[in-house]
Protein backbone atom coordinates (compact mmCIF):
# COMPACT_ATOMS: atom_id res chain seq x y z
CA UNK A 1 0.00 0.00 0.00
CA UNK A 2 1.42 3.58 -1.01
CA UNK A 3 0.77 6.71 0.55
CA UNK A 4 -1.93 7.70 -1.62
CA UNK A 5 -3.70 4.52 -0.73
CA UNK A 6 -3.38 5.18 2.46
CA UNK A 7 -3.94 9.44 2.57
CA UNK A 8 -7.24 8.29 0.56
CA UNK A 9 -8.75 5.46 2.27
CA UNK A 10 -12.05 5.48 3.87
CA UNK A 11 -13.70 3.06 6.86
CA UNK A 12 -17.33 2.46 6.99
CA UNK A 13 -18.69 4.05 9.55
CA UNK A 14 -22.32 2.02 8.88
CA UNK A 15 -23.69 1.27 5.42
CA UNK A 16 -24.01 4.76 3.89
CA UNK A 17 -21.32 6.91 5.87
CA UNK A 18 -17.39 6.34 5.80
CA UNK A 19 -14.46 8.66 7.44
CA UNK A 20 -11.45 9.40 6.07
CA UNK A 21 -8.60 11.49 7.01
CA UNK A 22 -7.23 14.90 5.57
CA UNK A 23 -3.07 14.53 5.53
CA UNK A 24 -1.06 17.78 5.44
CA UNK A 25 1.25 16.00 2.96
CA UNK A 26 -0.74 17.33 0.15
CA UNK A 27 -1.40 20.63 1.23
CA UNK A 28 -1.24 23.30 -1.32
CA UNK A 29 -0.16 26.78 0.89
CA UNK A 30 -2.81 27.10 3.62
CA UNK A 31 -5.14 24.18 2.39
CA UNK A 32 -5.34 20.17 0.97
CA UNK A 33 -5.11 19.93 -2.57
CA UNK A 34 -8.71 19.63 -4.34
CA UNK A 35 -7.80 16.82 -6.17
CA UNK A 36 -6.62 14.51 -3.18
CA UNK A 37 -10.00 15.75 -1.38
CA UNK A 38 -11.58 14.35 -4.99
CA UNK A 39 -10.01 11.35 -5.01
CA UNK A 40 -10.89 10.60 -1.21
CA UNK A 41 -14.60 11.54 -2.39
CA UNK A 42 -14.32 9.19 -4.99
CA UNK A 43 -13.09 6.58 -2.74
CA UNK A 44 -16.02 6.61 -0.47
CA UNK A 45 -18.44 7.07 -3.31
CA UNK A 46 -17.11 3.95 -5.14
CA UNK A 47 -17.94 1.61 -2.16
CA UNK A 48 -21.70 1.84 -2.88
CA UNK A 49 -21.44 0.37 -6.14
CA UNK A 50 -20.17 -2.73 -7.88
CA UNK A 51 -16.25 -3.31 -9.27
CA UNK A 52 -17.79 -3.82 -12.61
CA UNK A 53 -19.28 -0.38 -13.11
CA UNK A 54 -16.18 2.22 -13.10
CA UNK A 55 -16.41 5.86 -12.44
CA UNK A 56 -17.36 7.85 -15.98
CA UNK A 57 -18.59 10.93 -14.56
CA UNK A 58 -17.59 12.85 -11.28
CA UNK A 59 -18.44 16.70 -10.22
CA UNK A 60 -17.79 17.70 -6.82
CA UNK A 61 -17.97 21.57 -5.68
CA UNK A 62 -15.31 22.40 -2.85
CA UNK A 63 -17.65 24.39 -0.04
CA UNK A 64 -15.07 25.16 2.43
CA UNK A 65 -11.47 24.30 2.84
CA UNK A 66 -11.11 21.15 5.19
CA UNK A 67 -8.70 20.95 7.94
CA UNK A 68 -6.14 18.60 8.91
CA UNK A 69 -7.71 15.49 10.38
CA UNK A 70 -11.19 13.53 10.39
CA UNK A 71 -13.67 14.07 7.70
CA UNK A 72 -17.05 12.02 7.07
CA UNK A 73 -18.56 11.24 3.78
CA UNK A 74 -22.22 10.66 3.22
CA UNK A 75 -23.31 8.96 0.25
CA UNK A 76 -26.43 8.41 -0.96
CA UNK A 77 -27.40 5.97 -4.38
CA UNK A 78 -29.54 8.19 -6.31
CA UNK A 79 -30.79 5.54 -8.89
CA UNK A 80 -29.44 2.37 -10.10
CA UNK A 81 -30.00 1.33 -13.97
CA UNK A 82 -29.10 -1.36 -16.16
CA UNK A 83 -25.98 -0.02 -16.59
CA UNK A 84 -25.50 3.29 -14.72
CA UNK A 85 -25.61 4.20 -11.35
CA UNK A 86 -25.66 7.59 -9.69
CA UNK A 87 -24.28 8.30 -6.41
CA UNK A 88 -24.48 11.57 -4.48
CA UNK A 89 -22.09 12.37 -1.83
CA UNK A 90 -21.61 15.07 1.37
CA UNK A 91 -17.85 15.51 3.07
CA UNK A 92 -18.40 17.29 6.51
CA UNK A 93 -15.95 18.06 9.26
CA UNK A 94 -16.92 19.11 12.67
CA UNK A 95 -20.32 19.56 11.11
CA UNK A 96 -19.04 21.51 8.66
CA UNK A 97 -20.06 21.06 4.87
CA UNK A 98 -16.48 20.73 3.10
CA UNK A 99 -17.55 19.47 -0.15
CA UNK A 100 -20.87 17.76 -2.36
CA UNK A 101 -20.83 16.36 -5.68
CA UNK A 102 -22.39 13.56 -7.89
CA UNK A 103 -20.00 10.57 -9.35
CA UNK A 104 -21.55 8.18 -12.16
CA UNK A 105 -20.63 4.93 -12.60
CA UNK A 106 -20.90 2.71 -15.43
CA UNK A 107 -20.12 -0.61 -17.34
CA UNK A 108 -18.33 0.14 -20.70
CA UNK A 109 -20.69 -0.13 -23.54
CA UNK A 110 -21.14 -0.86 -27.08
CA UNK A 111 -20.61 1.98 -29.78
CA UNK A 112 -18.85 4.13 -32.31
CA UNK A 113 -15.21 5.06 -31.07
CA UNK A 114 -13.79 8.04 -32.48
CA UNK A 115 -11.09 10.53 -30.94
CA UNK A 116 -10.15 13.97 -32.31
CA UNK A 117 -7.89 14.53 -29.25
CA UNK A 118 -4.60 13.59 -30.25
CA UNK A 119 -1.88 13.61 -27.53
CA UNK A 120 0.62 16.15 -28.24
CA UNK A 121 4.27 15.42 -29.56
CA UNK A 122 6.80 15.70 -26.59
CA UNK A 123 9.67 14.43 -25.92
CA UNK A 124 9.98 11.70 -23.60
CA UNK A 125 10.01 11.62 -19.49
CA UNK A 126 12.98 10.90 -19.21
CA UNK A 127 14.67 13.72 -21.26
CA UNK A 128 12.41 16.05 -19.18
CA UNK A 129 13.59 17.95 -16.54
CA UNK A 130 11.97 17.78 -12.99
CA UNK A 131 11.10 20.71 -10.81
CA UNK A 132 12.22 21.22 -6.91
CA UNK A 133 8.98 20.99 -5.02
CA UNK A 134 7.45 23.87 -3.55
CA UNK A 135 5.01 22.84 -1.48
CA UNK A 136 4.09 19.25 0.35
CA UNK A 137 1.57 17.79 -3.10
CA UNK A 138 4.87 18.23 -4.62
CA UNK A 139 6.49 15.89 -3.30
CA UNK A 140 3.75 12.88 -3.70
CA UNK A 141 4.37 13.21 -7.33
CA UNK A 142 7.42 13.12 -9.99
CA UNK A 143 7.13 15.77 -12.72
CA UNK A 144 8.84 16.32 -15.86
CA UNK A 145 7.62 19.33 -17.34
CA UNK A 146 7.36 19.17 -21.28
CA UNK A 147 4.85 21.59 -22.07
CA UNK A 148 4.18 25.42 -21.51
CA UNK A 149 6.42 27.72 -19.64
CA UNK A 150 7.34 27.60 -15.89
CA UNK A 151 5.37 29.60 -13.04
CA UNK A 152 6.50 33.53 -12.89
CA UNK A 153 8.18 33.21 -16.23
CA UNK A 154 5.08 36.04 -17.72
CA UNK A 155 4.02 33.90 -20.49
CA UNK A 156 1.75 35.11 -22.95
CA UNK A 157 -0.27 31.60 -23.13
CA UNK A 158 -1.47 30.02 -19.71
CA UNK A 159 -0.57 26.83 -20.36
CA UNK A 160 1.30 23.54 -18.07
CA UNK A 161 1.98 20.16 -18.44
CA UNK A 162 4.30 17.29 -18.74
CA UNK A 163 4.50 14.06 -17.42
CA UNK A 164 3.83 12.93 -13.97
CA UNK A 165 3.58 9.94 -12.25
CA UNK A 166 2.81 8.88 -8.64
CA UNK A 167 5.93 9.24 -6.56
CA UNK A 168 5.52 5.74 -4.94
CA UNK A 169 5.08 2.95 -8.14
CA UNK A 170 1.09 2.18 -8.70
CA UNK A 171 -1.24 2.10 -11.42
CA UNK A 172 -3.01 5.05 -12.70
CA UNK A 173 -6.33 3.98 -11.84
CA UNK A 174 -9.50 6.35 -10.82
CA UNK A 175 -8.58 7.62 -7.89
CA UNK A 176 -5.22 8.52 -8.72
CA UNK A 177 -6.09 10.08 -12.01
CA UNK A 178 -8.63 12.26 -10.00
CA UNK A 179 -5.65 13.55 -7.79
CA UNK A 180 -3.88 13.98 -11.04
CA UNK A 181 -6.37 16.33 -12.41
CA UNK A 182 -5.14 18.97 -9.83
CA UNK A 183 -1.88 18.20 -9.49
CA UNK A 184 0.11 20.26 -11.92
CA UNK A 185 0.58 24.65 -10.78
CA UNK A 186 -1.60 25.99 -12.18
CA UNK A 187 -1.69 27.05 -15.99
CA UNK A 188 -2.24 30.82 -14.88
CA UNK A 189 0.99 31.00 -13.04
CA UNK A 190 2.73 30.81 -16.42
CA UNK A 191 1.38 34.23 -17.18
CA UNK A 192 1.98 35.68 -13.58
CA UNK A 193 5.08 37.16 -12.18
CA UNK A 194 6.76 35.37 -9.42
CA UNK A 195 6.25 37.73 -6.45
CA UNK A 196 2.81 38.05 -7.52
CA UNK A 197 2.19 34.04 -7.84
CA UNK A 198 -0.61 33.19 -4.57
CA UNK A 199 -3.00 30.89 -4.56
CA UNK A 200 -6.06 29.59 -7.04
CA UNK A 201 -8.13 27.64 -4.74
CA UNK A 202 -10.69 25.17 -6.58
CA UNK A 203 -14.53 26.10 -6.48
CA UNK A 204 -15.53 22.99 -8.54
CA UNK A 205 -14.25 20.21 -10.25
CA UNK A 206 -15.55 17.82 -12.91
CA UNK A 207 -14.10 15.14 -14.63
CA UNK A 208 -15.20 12.76 -17.31
CA UNK A 209 -13.04 9.44 -17.25
CA UNK A 210 -12.39 8.32 -21.16
CA UNK A 211 -11.74 4.62 -20.35
CA UNK A 212 -12.09 2.35 -17.57
CA UNK A 213 -9.19 2.69 -15.06
CA UNK A 214 -6.40 1.43 -14.91
CA UNK A 215 -5.91 0.18 -18.44
CA UNK A 216 -4.61 -3.62 -18.65
CA UNK A 217 -1.18 -2.25 -20.66
CA UNK A 218 -0.09 0.11 -18.08
CA UNK A 219 2.24 -0.36 -15.45
CA UNK A 220 2.88 1.09 -11.66
CA UNK A 221 5.84 3.00 -12.62
CA UNK A 222 4.45 4.61 -16.17
CA UNK A 223 3.96 8.32 -16.39
CA UNK A 224 1.10 10.11 -17.75
CA UNK A 225 0.88 12.85 -19.86
CA UNK A 226 -1.22 15.85 -18.30
CA UNK A 227 -1.97 19.34 -19.75
CA UNK A 228 -3.39 22.02 -18.98
CA UNK A 229 -5.30 25.41 -20.19
CA UNK A 230 -6.54 28.26 -19.19
CA UNK A 231 -8.41 30.92 -21.61
CA UNK A 232 -10.70 33.02 -19.81
CA UNK A 233 -9.98 35.32 -16.47
CA UNK A 234 -12.70 37.66 -15.58
CA UNK A 235 -13.74 38.90 -12.31
CA UNK A 236 -11.17 36.92 -10.20
CA UNK A 237 -12.43 33.67 -11.85
CA UNK A 238 -10.38 31.29 -14.17
CA UNK A 239 -11.43 28.05 -16.18
CA UNK A 240 -8.59 25.52 -16.30
CA UNK A 241 -9.27 22.60 -18.91
CA UNK A 242 -7.37 19.36 -18.15
CA UNK A 243 -6.42 16.31 -20.53
CA UNK A 244 -4.75 12.98 -19.34
CA UNK A 245 -2.85 10.33 -21.84
CA UNK A 246 -1.52 7.60 -21.30
CA UNK A 247 2.03 7.07 -22.39
CA UNK A 248 1.07 5.29 -25.35
CA UNK A 249 -1.58 7.79 -26.49
CA UNK A 250 -4.70 6.71 -25.06
CA UNK A 251 -7.12 9.43 -23.36
CA UNK A 252 -7.44 8.71 -19.71
CA UNK A 253 -9.63 11.55 -18.99
CA UNK A 254 -10.69 15.16 -19.33
CA UNK A 255 -11.24 17.82 -16.60
CA UNK A 256 -12.83 21.36 -16.21
CA UNK A 257 -12.44 23.04 -13.17
CA UNK A 258 -13.52 26.67 -12.20
CA UNK A 259 -10.78 28.91 -9.34
CA UNK A 260 -10.53 31.83 -7.73
CA UNK A 261 -7.37 33.98 -8.22
CA UNK A 262 -6.37 34.86 -4.94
Amino acid sequence: MTRFDRDTAVTPLGPDRFQGQIDRGWWVVHAPNGGYVAALFLRALAQRVPVERAPRSLTIHFTAPPAEGPVEIETQVERTGRSLTTVTGRMTQDDRLVALGVVAFSVSRAGPDWNHAPMPEVAPPEACESFPPMIPIHERFDYRWAVGERPGSGAKRALVGGWIRSAEPRPADAPLVTAICVAWPPPSFAMRPREDLGAVPTIDLTIHFRRTLPLNETGPGDFVLAVFESRVCEEGFVEEDGQIWSRNGVLLAQSRQLAVIV
